[in-house]
């Protein structure tokens, strides 16, 4: 039994509220090890949650428990839920999309409907805007702390579970597309769908130019031809390279700049790239 649990969530670090969550968690359990996934999730963007879940996930423990509270329909009907993955950990948040690349990427093996009036932090009742303290970090610390507390909990159909559209990447006669699914916040990075073996597979390798479009829907907002290298210093300091990004998949980034902030490309299904091969 891992005893691990790791909260993500849009509430940033500016107040007491994440505080709160590890507090909550210690109160159930002393002995549950508490770490931080991210707090600084763009305010109500469950993509961006689901993407940092995917992210991370495999890097922890089997049966590490997961918290996410990306959630701008607390107090809603929205239903709370809790799954357990393929790869056997378990996460806890919101059924309003979160678990789409989870569901997607790695697969959900079972899931369960946390009962927001009886499965919570006890003499919260009349709290209905703070369900990552009371509701979601309160039952995965149940779980966490007992994994079979997990099958006390309703049987919910996992096939209901909500879940958005994710794009693939696609290439044809040279030319792939795929979408700027996300960024390296700090440094400004993009980070593609467009995954290594779909380079490969059309002949793309460390070492060739390349020509980068990015529209944002039909609009052209970025053209170049940049090199592929294998990391940012392959380039002089406030050039752009292609690379392989950490979850294998192709990153655009100008060596020790912000790409992002400098030509003002955003992320999501709307932001799309094209890369072709410069013969």
């Amino acid at each position: 039994m891992s005893k691990l649990l790791v909260i993500q969530s849009d509430f940033g670090l500016g107040d007491g509220a994440v505080s709160a969550m590890h507090g909550v968690a210690n109160m159930v359990d002393s002995e549950i090890k508490v770490d931080d996934l991210t707090h600084e999730i763009m305010p109500y963007n469950i993509f961006e949650a689901s993407y940092r879940l995917i992210q991370t996930i495999k890097y922890w423990p089997k049966e590490t428990v997961f918290v996410s509270v990306v959630d701008p329909g607390v107090g809603s009907n929205r239903k709370s839920i809790a799954v357990k993955t393929m790869t056997d950990h378990y996460i806890v948040s919101p059924d309003n999309g979160t678990l789409s690349h989870i569901k997607k990427y790695i697969g959900i093996k079972s899931c369960k409907l946390i009962d927001e009036n009886n499965n919570r932090l006890p003499f919260s009742e009349k709290s209905h805007t703070f369900h990552g303290r009371d509701v979601y970090t309160y039952n995965a610390a149940k779980i966490a702390s007992n994994p079979s507390y997990y099958e006390t909990l309703q049987d919910y159909d996992k096939e209901k579970i909500v879940s958005f559209d994710i794009n693939e990447a696609r290439a044809n006669n040279g030319l792939i597309k795929g979408t700027v699914d996300i960024l390296d916040i700090r440094f400004g990075s993009l980070w593609t769908n467009i995954p290594a073996d779909l380079l490969s597979e059309n002949n793309i390798h460390t070492g060739d130019s390349l020509k980068i479009r990015i529209y944002y829907k039909d609009t052209k907002k970025y053209e170049n031809h940049i090199q592929f290298g294998h990391s940012f210093s392959d380039v002089k300091e406030g050039e752009v390279v292609a690379y392989i990004n950490s979850l294998i998949n192709l990153g655009i980034a100008i060596n020790q700049s912000n790409f992002s902030k400098t030509y003002n490309i955003g992320t999501g299904s709307d932001w799309t790239i094209e890369v072709e091969k410069i013969i």
